[in-house]
């Protein structure tokens, strides 16, 4: 075998050429062992030290030239992993590079499961691994596989779960899912049942507290065997059984329920669950710190059997208690998993050594912590740059006047963040960036929340399933059709031969349009299903023509047919599930338009998993960032250290630089409040800062007591 050499021949590069001529020998992956029976142990005396170098070269050209560390956690491929990853460590390559080798291993890719937490992030996984595999020419995998690795989100996951067993279940394939906005009407449609005078409930902290509820695992009937002891918690128990009815009355489920109802299925269904552990035998669960109690459970459920679960997340990112989040997921992983080995990944490929040195200084403040120290082979990069504005005008304009030197020196609009710790905060910078006229774009306005929009996915449930109630009663008089409340109840009731014939002949041709909808779902494409429906509800011709905002609303359920030709590969079926799927768990990162030339706006919390050329943190100002809850004087060491956690966060975005501010004085609920500097301000090294000028025509701050 000529990879070994004679002595006088022998050399490093002969040595690795004979490696690399040989590919398809190398990857069968044979032993040291097995080279010594080849090639002869008097030969390999002097070879092996040039051999083993070119094998380990082979294996890191193979997964993308992974550093030491990654590589480590793409070859641990049995038993329980913890992959604590730092920002911009690379962990989603990690992620994917494993998945791959798997593959390579011989596991069958339907047998892969990995879950994220935004459908972008997924999306971005899922585009990545199956790049991968069609580049791996020692595959030899068809061009396109019929079989995949199952990448999404958790709500996704159990979306697809309970539609695979609705019949077993007792709710329909295509039920509803509620956004807020329709869980806020359902259970507004509970306190008109139960008598309650709506001034005497806040309808968005109620449901926050019933989704905070059903994200720690505990039911409806669970709280209601508490002991309840306050006023609030009673009403609380009162609405939450009036709201689950209601659901159940109109087929439909929340957010919550997505995840809740598949934990109660599993476990109460053993051949289901095992069956589940069979397919996914190979776990991987992305930004494990932000998981709460029903994830956990779901993650512990699946992996069970098998225990090959792979989880991978950062203790330092961990900004979401408020919605349930637990950190002790993550720090309890070796106690739930005793057999794991643990893979740090420290090296950071995004951010310059000045902006690692200002994020390291201040998360090493925090005890509930695994150490870790993020590095990088990234130039010093420049200095930090430091604002005080007047107020919070003066500190806008400061960010508008800065955006428009970046852009003016060609850096892609883009690329230019404007991160702030409240919402409230956008409405100052949106007016200076108007006074400036440079495109932004806020994160949050959902195109998929768009009346019109609801409009036509309500029309495509109602016609799968006509017991729909919610998605029935939103279109019935959509457009108007001269049917009130009154006819719908005469409907739901089964009183509906006692309403007039005029509105009798109304209510079948509606229900004609439904079921042409439904015959045509079965065989069109989805972007002709939605222009068939555009056309037929009448939506189209009631608004054409008229306002301004008529005319959006029609070139929004266009843009929505653009959308949809996107399923128009998949089988109309399947097409129609993914579809109905996608858009009810759309997520705030899913309307970043990145196509667009605009400067991003958007909270702390909504750019985390995002990165950033330049970014700029406002309003750090002590009471707002570290944020003081509202009515709450305990400012706790834990809520100290996830705001620390999330100016980390925010640092940890800038791939270049990063500029920071404040006002000196801030108009809050109409009066202006004098500001102390932000504690975080304090913990950057003054030697990394250098502090910009306050803009012409603004003197000192003088005050006066």
């Amino acid at each position: 075998m000529f990879l070994f050499h004679q002595p006088e021949q022998h050399n490093l590069e002969t040595c690795e050429r004979g490696w690399r001529e040989h590919e398809e020998f190398a990857s069968t992956r044979i032993s040291v062992l097995q080279i010594m029976l080849l090639g002869g142990i008097n030969k390999l005396g002097y070879c092996i030290h040039v051999i083993v170098p070119a094998m380990e070269s082979f294996e890191n050209k193979s997964f993308g030239n992974l550093n030491p560390k990654q590589t480590e956690a793409v070859h641990h491929t049995e038993g329980p992993l913890l992959i604590l990853a730092g920002a911009g460590a690379g962990k989603t390559k990690t992620i994917t590079h494993r998945i791959l080798n798997l593959i390579k291993k011989g596991v069958p890719p339907q047998n892969i499961l990995a879950i994220t937490f935004t459908n972008k992030a997924a999306k971005e996984m899922r585009d990545k691994v199956l790049k991968l595999i069609s580049e791996d020419k020692n595959l030899n995998l068809p061009a396109t596989l019929t079989e995949k690795p199952f990448i999404s989100t958790f709500h996704s996951l159990g979306t697809h779960i309970l539609r695979e067993n609705a019949r077993l279940i007792g709710i329909p394939r295509f039920f509803t899912i509620l956004d807020r906005q329709d869980s806020l009407r359902v259970l507004k449609d509970a306190l008109q049942t139960l008598n309650i005078d709506p001034k005497t409930v806040e309808l968005g902290k109620l449901l926050s507290f019933i989704s905070r509820e059903k994200g720690n695992m505990v039911t409806e009937q669970d709280f209601k065997e508490r002991p309840q002891r306050s006023p609030f918690a009673k009403i609380v128990g009162v609405l939450w059984h009036e709201y689950e009815r209601i659901k159940k009355l109109e087929k439909s489920l929340d957010f919550d329920d997505l995840l809740t109802e598949t934990v109660l299925f599993l476990r109460k269904n053993g051949s289901v669950r095992e069956r589940y552990q069979n397919i996914w035998r190979y776990i991987h669960i992305d930004e494990y710190q932000d998981t709460n109690e029903v994830q956990y459970r779901l993650v512990r459920m699946l992996s069970e059997k098998n225990r090959n679960v792979c989880v991978v997340g950062d203790i330092d990112q961990n900004i979401y208690s408020w919605r349930g989040a637990s950190i002790k997921n993550i720090l309890d992983f070796e106690k739930d998993y005793p057999e794991s080995k643990v893979v740090l990944l420290e090296e950071n490929y995004r951010s310059t050594k000045t902006i690692l040195e200002v994020a390291n200084a201040i998360i090493e403040k925090n005890k509930r912590r695994k150490k870790k120290t993020l590095f990088t082979k990234n130039a010093v990069g420049e200095k930090i740059m430091l604002y005080e504005g007047y107020d919070e005008m003066d500190e806008a304009r400061f960010v508008a006047a800065k955006a428009k030197e970046l852009i003016e020196r060609g850096v892609e609009a883009g690329e230019i963040a404007a991160l702030y710790r409240a919402n409230f905060q956008s409405r100052a910078l949106e007016e200076a960036f108007l006074e400036e006229n440079i495109p932004y774009q806020v994160l949050g306005v959902k195109f998929f929340e768009r009346k019109e929009i609801k409009d036509i996915i309500a029309y495509i449930r109602a016609a799968l399933d006509p017991e729909n109630r919610s998605d029935f009663k939103r279109i019935i008089n959509t457009p108007p059709r001269g049917l009130g409340k009154v006819a719908v109840l005469k409907i739901f009731s089964d009183r509906e031969g006692d309403l007039p014939l005029k509105a009798r002949l109304k209510i079948g041709a509606f229900r004609k349009t439904l079921n042409l909808i439904k015959t045509r779902s079965e065989k069109e494409k989805l972007s002709s299903l939605i222009r068939l429906v555009i056309k037929e509800s009448g939506l189209e011709e009631y608004l054409k023509g008229k306002t301004e905002e008529d005319i959006e609303r029609v070139e929004n359920m266009r843009e929505l047919v653009t959308f949809a030709s996107r399923y128009d590969a998949l089988p109309p079926e399947e097409a129609l599930e993914k579809f109905l799927t996608d858009v009810s768990l759309v997520a705030d990162q899913d309307e970043l338009e990145e196509d667009i030339p605009a400067v991003r706006l958007m909270t702390v919390h909504a750019a985390k998993g995002l990165e950033f050329g330049y970014v700029f943190v406002t309003g750090l100002e002590e009471n707002l960032f570290p944020h003081k809850k509202m009515g709450d004087d305990r400012d706790t060491e834990e809520h100290a250290e996830e705001e620390r956690r999330l100016f980390y966060v925010a640092l940890t975005r800038a791939k270049k630089k990063i500029y920071l501010s404040y006002a000196s004085v801030r108009t809050i609920f109409g009066s202006k409040e004098i500001n102390v500097p932000s504690e975080f301000l304090f913990d950057i090294d003054e030697s990394l800062v250098e502090k910009e000028e306050r803009l012409e025509g603004r003197g000192k701050v003088i005050y006066l007591d």
